[in-house]
């Protein structure tokens, strides 16, 4: 019997209408890697279940020869997912110990990741996990020029699986996306979808500790120059989607920083894509890497050293339309410990409630 974790990670698998998510998905089910998870669908017969199909719980649900828990979601995502504890705790389905699901291709990932937090059932059970977004080798540049909903899937996913590579005319085209998919979301591991692969474990294992270790690169760091999202021939984006980086020596004040985060996602947090960091908080010897997503705000990580003997905050943010200058004078405003003489010095702020210590 698996162990179920205290708090059942919830992963989403997302991707622009045609992107190959379903194709993704069919081989995914087959895969045994699977057996200690639950996977939360559109459709049955979008995916073609038969050939793997053990056991019938429900109406809603079925067991497969991988040891995989499928179901379908009808109305709210918050019912379906009570539902699927109850089950487990009850014994009616094996005890998994991951959650995947499936959006739709024109969703917005963040109101599935936020019902985890808002529901007061499932926010004691479940966290959130990992977003993996599928991205069509051959459609994909076009979508990202086209489609608001194309880019915030990929600059919020933690994995990006390109599809149809095999289909795509010419090498330079893929190496273009690649490119694309790098310079809006730099962090994010990409991989090239095969017949063999990636594998489950490589999707939606669980990576909390590599999640921190990604912030890091070769050099320190990455996306250490701010980018500009631009379509295929060089003009500016509607979507006005674009990453910078806030860099200060100073240590950084723990509350001050967090009562500064929470402002900014209480206002602005649907704009806020993506934001990574790691912090020299004052009175900590090792940098604490902090994550989120939209609303939702990982537990930070303190990592085991400064890379290459530097010792400085940096954070990235991945933002759709704010000024970038405004956030980084609001952030010297409320986190810094030891301002200059002439910058305004905050009261003392009360902690917030429900945040995280480093």
């Amino acid at each position: 019997m698996a162990d179920i974790p205290a708090f059942t990670p919830v992963h989403l698998l997302t991707g622009f209408l045609g992107s190959g998510k379903t194709t993704l998905l069919k081989r995914l089910l087959a895969d045994p890697a699977l057996a200690d998870t639950a996977v939360m669908i559109n459709e049955f017969g979008a995916v073609g279940l038969d050939h793997h199909l053990v056991e019938r719980i429900d109406d809603t649900m079925v067991l497969l020869q991988s040891g995989c828990v499928c179901c379908t979601v009808r109305g709210e995502l918050a019912e379906a997912l009570r539902d699927l504890h109850s089950k487990r705790e009850r014994g009616l389905v094996p005890p998994f110990t991951r959650v995947v699901i499936e959006s739709t291709g024109l969703a917005d990932p963040f109101p599935v990741l936020s019902t985890l937090k808002s529901d007061p059932v499932l926010r004691h059970h479940f966290r959130a996990g990992s977003v993996v977004t599928t991205v069509d080798a051959v459609n994909g540049l076009a979508q990202l020029d086209t489609y608001v909903e194309s880019n915030r899937q990929a600059a919020i996913a933690d994995r990006i699986v390109v599809t149809k590579a095999d289909l795509c005319p010419g090498n330079a085209a893929l190496v273009r996306l690649l490119s694309r998919l790098a310079e809006l979301n730099p962090d994010a591991v990409r991989h090239i979808a095969a017949a063999d692969g990636p594998g489950a474990d490589a999707l939606f294992g669980d990576d909390t500790a590599q999640r921190a270790a990604r912030l890091q690169s070769a050099s320190g760091f990455y996306c250490d120059a701010p980018a500009g999202l631009v379509t295929a021939d060089g003009t500016p984006h509607q979507a006005a989607i674009s990453s910078f980086v806030i860099t200060v020596d100073t240590p950084v004040d723990w509350t001050g920083f967090g009562v500064w985060l929470t402002m900014l996602l209480n206002r602005h947090g649907e704009r806020v894509l993506r934001v990574k960091g790691m912090l020299d908080i004052a009175g900590e010897d090792r940098p604490v890497a902090v994550h989120g997503v939209q609303h939702l705000v990982h537990p930070p990580v303190h990592m085991d050293a400064w890379p290459a003997g530097e010792r400085s905050s940096r954070i990235v943010f991945i933002v759709d339309g704010l000024d970038p200058n405004l956030l980084k004078r609001s952030f010297n405003a409320f986190a810094l410990a030891g301002k200059a003489a002439d910058s305004p010095q905050p009261e003392a702020a009360a902690p917030v409630r429900n945040a995280q210590s480093p």
